[in-house]
């Protein structure tokens, strides 16, 4: 196993020269703003908004708890996990539960420009809530705004291919239109199973987007794994293939892109420190990256502040901010003729606000 260097390999950004701090804040901030951008790895559940957890117990969810609070960090996955499933099993309960909680989150992406997003749910709700998987689709669907598109996809736990789930799985892939398509979820220290590689090559079959969790806290062997034998393009998270030139040399041929989500990658301890995230070296390297945020339940995050982050931690300048934006529409499910509209959108924000700074 090979570590590549970030000291030595992080790129080399020219940042304008701004009179001073607060006024190149204000502007990035301006220029995020602008921005049309994607949110390409959203967890429903761990998107839920704080406002409605208020509104069903306003003595219990009045305050900010610990976990929400700027300089907090978990301790463990198993926290996190825990503290996020706690609250969200409290709030959803139904299909119309979920109509309630995407209409907050998706009216909250219009607010902050947002175009485009891919959010998934997780199939364990549906053995849960003993519901249809399909309600609660649909329900998410019909909370779709104008002005907003929304691919919609089943997460699915590495280890949820129950005698009482998969047949439900199955149906899932081959008889839900409205499903874009499947995320693999769950603990990377969990075995991949036989079932997964075979079920994900029939989701494609079917037509269906494939993704899958990989190189978050596992090694980069998951994501070189999820790329060979699940055959996806789109790695969700993907930090730890820094830790083998082999694999991000596959990420490369095999034109992968990374949907990263910094903020919860530095709550979670996947990195230590800001210095250690390897964005900026996979944007150097050629590979494409999107940011989103997650589980902003759990992070009380924003996709603007995930930009601001990418540019006061990481050192990304307004041109990386806008390839990030652009690699959003790029990977979207969009026809051509959308995905070159908003690209071209984006290279008009950038060349606004660089033309008298750079």
């Amino acid at each position: 196993m090979v570590f590549l260097s970030l000291q030595t390999l992080k790129p080399s950004i020219l940042l304008p020269c701004w009179p001073n701090n607060q006024l190149m804040n204000a502007s990035v901030v301006h220029f995020i703003d602008r921005l049309p951008k994607t949110e390409t790895h959203l967890h429903i559940e761990g998107a839920l908004p704080w406002p409605l957890l208020k509104q069903i117990n306003p003595v219990k969810f009045s305050g900010t708890p610990s976990f929400r609070k700027p300089n907090f960090r978990y301790d463990s996955f198993e926290q996190f996990e825990t503290i996020l499933i706690d609250h969200a099993l409290g709030f959803f309960s139904s299909p119309e539960s979920y109509f309630d909680a995407a209409r907050a989150i998706f009216e909250n992406h219009l607010k902050q420009n947002v175009k485009y997003v891919e959010t998934s749910f997780h199939a364990g709700m549906i053995e849960y809530l003993k519901i249809p998987g399909e309600e609660i689709l649909k329900a998410i669907v019909a909370a779709i705004p104008a002005g907003l598109e929304v691919r919609v996809f089943l997460g699915i736990s590495r280890n949820l291919y129950t005698e009482n789930l998969a047949p439900q799985l199955e149906q899932a892939i081959t008889s839900w239109p409205d499903l874009a398509g499947i995320d693999l979820h769950g603990l990377e220290t969990l075995p991949m199973e036989s079932w997964t590689a075979p079920f994900w090559r029939r989701a494609k079959d079917c037509g269906k987007m494939v993704k899958a969790h990989a190189g978050e806290f596992g090694p980069a062997e998951n994501v070189l794994h999820a790329i060979e034998e699940l055959g996806v393009q789109r790695i969700q998270h993907g930090t730890k293939s820094i830790e083998s030139r082999e694999v991000m040399r596959v990420v490369k041929d095999h034109e992968v892109t990374f949907d990263m989500c910094p903020i919860s990658n530095f709550k979670l301890r996947v990195i230590e420190d800001w210095e250690d995230h390897p964005l900026p070296l996979f944007l150097q390297e050629n590979i494409a990256c999107t940011v989103s945020t997650d589980d902003p339940l759990s992070f009380n995050n924003s996709l603007s502040e995930e930009y601001q982050v990418c540019h006061e931690k990481l050192g990304l300048g307004l041109p990386e901010l806008a390839q990030l934006a652009q690699n959003g529409f790029m990977n979207a499910n969009l026809s051509r003729e959308l995905k070159d509209f908003w690209v071209h959108e984006i290279e008009n924000v950038l060349k606004e606000f660089t033309k008298d700074s750079w």
